[in-house]
């Protein structure tokens, strides 16, 4: 991504596809998860996280800028 922000909501979509695509949860879960259980728990945890923060991104592809990929036009 080499487009200069726009606007505080282009800033914010842009953290959070950082946030979902280069952040690495392995070593927090090699430290918390010892057992099935704990590991199934942390991956519904981490899905849902994925899942807010995608809500998140979608709340805001409207005030992208029209020549962003993920451009979308508000819904009425």
């Amino acid at each position: 991504m080499s487009e200069r922000i726009v606007n505080i909501p282009h800033g914010e979509y842009e953290i959070l596809a950082l946030i979902l695509d280069e952040i690495d949860l392995s070593r927090l879960k090699a430290r918390m998860c010892d057992d099935k259980t704990s590991r199934d728990r942390f991956d519904k945890a981490a899905n849902g996280v994925a899942v807010l923060i995608e809500n998140m991104m979608g709340r805001r592809t409207h005030r992208l800028p029209k020549s962003h990929i993920d451009y979308k036009e508000k819904e009425a």
